[in-house]
């Protein structure tokens, strides 16, 4: 290949690849091997299967060296070196190398982070309208909920029989019920108490509160970045946010099946319209049935839920106190890998606007 379109290619933010007849990797620049995790001088020569493990690709191959026609694979899902998923757009063209044989061209360009921005700004959206519906709700129930339970409680009061005073005690237990979800649906009110925390005690903390019902053929297993510094964030809520996905984790995977915590570090991460120097990523992966596509778009509204015996209430509850410590909770999910990754700010903020834009490209 001309050195001088090696080093153009060099220089381009898009991933770009070379396969010859017979789909050996012929070249790779600077940004494929970013994407990919490995160096050219690593892969060059190898099959594009060391790449790609999907069929839909090779049918686009197919097509461009039958038809000589361009075509384009969009949200194409693509794992990196790092195991990490990612997300791609992908122009496949045919390419003359060497003047002499038919090659193809590949250009990816990672969409990823566009689409988990597009994601945020909608989830963000969903909260506040969810915090604006269930504060009026709630305002529109306490009143005649408080009024229903002090007529029962004055009835009681002039009523002869122990017979009698049993239903107004039914009536007076069930308001104090309504009472209970209504506040958890309008999440706490406790002023939070920040504090240092470590997240795998807190992950720790977790696990023992759910061994107990946990079933003897359901593993939790463990990935952690033992290098992650500690939080600013109120320790209690933390493990109410964690609890909240692990319960809903333990649920999908029923009698048998495997759960993840694993927890990483992002660097110079856009959170919430801002550019955060250090972002706990932690993530609780489950091999279960997977969240229901019915509920997928509305899995954080209270009230939704995705197994018949749930309230719907946990995700709602831990998305709000998420929110609360400037993170948010995110999701994939099909069946046999659920994902579910919390993100929140460990260190301050970066403030200008050269580095939003540099985080948000």
């Amino acid at each position: 290949m001309n050195v001088k379109l090696t080093g153009v290619t060099d220089a381009l933010a898009t991933g770009v690849l070379v396969l010859d007849g017979e789909l050996n990797i012929q070249y790779m620049n600077a940004s494929a091997e970013v994407l990919f995790g490995s160096s050219r001088r690593r892969l060059i020569g190898e099959r594009y299967k060391r790449l790609f493990d999907e069929s839909s690709i090779t049918l686009a191959f197919d097509k461009v060296r039958e038809s000589g026609d361009i075509q384009s694979l969009r949200q194409f899902h693509l794992k990196s070196g790092q195991g990490e998923m990612l997300i791609v757009d992908i122009v496949i063209s045919p390419y003359n190398l060497n003047q002499k044989e038919d090659a193809l061209l590949l250009e990816l360009s990672r969409i990823d982070q566009q689409l988990r921005l597009t994601q945020e700004e909608t989830l963000l959206s969903q909260l506040s309208t969810t915090q604006t519906l269930v504060r009026g709700m709630a305002h529109e129930i306490k009143n005649p909920l408080g009024g229903l339970r002090g007529a029962a409680q004055l009835l009681e009061t002039e009523l002869p029989s122990e017979e009698l005073k049993e239903y107004t005690r039914i009536i007076i237990s069930e308001a104090d019920r309504l009472q209970t979800l209504v506040d958890r649906m309008s999440g706490s009110h406790a002023p939070s108490i920040n504090e240092k925390v470590n997240i795998h005690e807190v992950l720790e903390r977790v696990r023992k509160l759910v061994s107990v019902e946990l079933s003897s053929k359901v593993n939790i297993r463990f990935d952690y970045d033992p290098s992650i510094p500690d939080l600013s964030a109120d320790k209690d809520k933390l493990i109410q946010i964690v609890l909240n996905i692990v319960v809903n984790a333990i649920k999908a995977v029923g009698i048998e099946g495997e759960i993840t915590f694993r927890t990483r570090v992002i660097r110079r991460f856009m959170l919430n319209q801002k550019v955060h120097r250090l972002v706990l990523r932690l993530q609780i992966v489950d091999n279960g049935a997977g969240v229901p596509l019915a509920v997928q778009d509305k899995v954080f509204f209270p009230m939704v839920s995705g197994s018949a015996d749930g309230s719907g209430l946990g995700l709602s509850i831990a998305q709000s106190l998420a929110n609360a410590h400037g993170g948010l909770i995110e999701f994939q999910s099909e069946p046999g890998n659920t994902v579910f990754t919390l993100l929140l700010p460990i260190s301050t903020t970066l403030d200008s606007n050269k580095e939003i834009n540099n985080a948000a490209n």
